[in-house]
């Protein structure tokens, strides 16, 4: 999907229902092969690069939860479509962003950083729910907080009462075989198990936002609660 800028004239509505109404099918069917119900995944649209005309035709196609990786252009497509869509922010947080995004979203996957939970602890008016990015393959080239070192991050976190994490995200090592993912999806399961645990009656790690295009079916038979998908929703004339 890299490079690839989605407009209203390179989507067709018809299409995009045909790849979501794909999507959801296998995802039910990975459910069912894990024991698991269909109604507990989500299918979420990664539109970083469809354009505000491109995001109608999604609407148009039924897609109704996007996530958005620049504060800058989630606004722009804010205050176009607005209620059209349920809105999650999927990037990196920078912290100078926080006060423009908190408003228009349901959902941050990505914080990272102590200096992001302070900043939403500063401007949110509500409890905001998060998730922590874990970098589950303490790979130098990505952001997120390693495995060892998601305990005393959450203590250091924990005396900001506006921020609540209800579970972890993470984008496993790219790999050319969806299978090879499938270690990193089921490590991630096994922290947000672990830390309930730890965290019982303070945070609650119930979801699991993992799962692109490539790997999504894996990581949904390893528990994925939201699957943020592109490329194999925008199907093209």
């Amino acid at each position: 999907m890299a490079g690839v800028i989605y407009s209203r004239a390179e989507l067709d509505a018809d299409a995009v229902r045909a790849c979501l109404a794909e999507v959801r099918e296998n995802v039910a069917a990975a459910c069912r092969r894990s024991g698991r119900d269909p109604g507990s995944v989500e299918v979420l649209a990664a539109t970083k690069y469809v354009t505000p005309g491109g995001m109608e035709v999604l609407a148009e196609a039924g897609i109704t939860l996007v996530g958005e990786n620049r504060e800058q252009d989630l606004g722009k497509k804010h205050r176009r479509l607005g209620d059209s869509f349920t809105w999650d922010f999927i990037g990196r947080l920078q912290s100078n962003k926080v006060r423009r995004l908190l408003p228009r979203v349901r959902l941050v996957h990505s914080v990272a950083t102590l200096s992001a939970v302070k900043e939403i602890e500063a401007r949110a008016e509500k409890k905001t729910e998060v998730l922590l990015q874990v970098n589950i393959g303490q790979e130098a080239s990505k952001c997120g907080i390693i495995p060892a070192e998601t305990d005393r991050f959450l203590e250091e976190a924990e005396r900001f009462s506006m921020v609540d994490f209800i579970g972890l995200m993470t984008m496993p090592p790219l790999t050319a075989d969806p299978e090879e993912a499938r270690p990193a999806f089921a490590a991630l399961r096994s922290l947000a198990e672990r830390l309930t645990r730890q965290w019982q009656g303070r945070y609650q790690f119930r979801h699991l936002s993992m799962g692109t295009s490539n790997d999504y079916i894996p990581a949904v038979e390893e528990g994925a609660t939201i699957v943020r998908v592109g490329s194999v929703l925008l199907g093209r004339r």
